[in-house]
């Protein structure tokens, strides 16, 4: 199932508010992402906070992305 990310907003301690394309309000995690390649050059706050979406994902400057299932499907709602 492929849903849109819409909007994304940074949350304390590396966390990001998704809102999808079905209304649905998401919470995800990237502290787990931080000690891998190419997300490790986001542990910059500088860096992290200029994320925004584009085409239906959430990007970061120099060509950082992550796929819209993975930010679905590893994220928790919030009510």
């Amino acid at each position: 199932m492929l849903i849109d990310v819409i909007s994304v907003h940074v949350l304390p301690e590396y966390q990001l508010e998704l809102e999808f394309k079905n209304r649905e309000r998401r919470k995800f995690d990237m502290r787990p992402l931080l000690s891998m390649k190419p997300w490790d050059r986001l542990t910059n706050p500088v860096i992290f906070d200029k994320v925004k979406v584009d085409y239906g994902t959430v990007v970061w400057p120099g060509e950082i992305d992550i796929a819209p299932e993975t930010l679905y499907d590893d994220s928790i709602p919030i009510d």
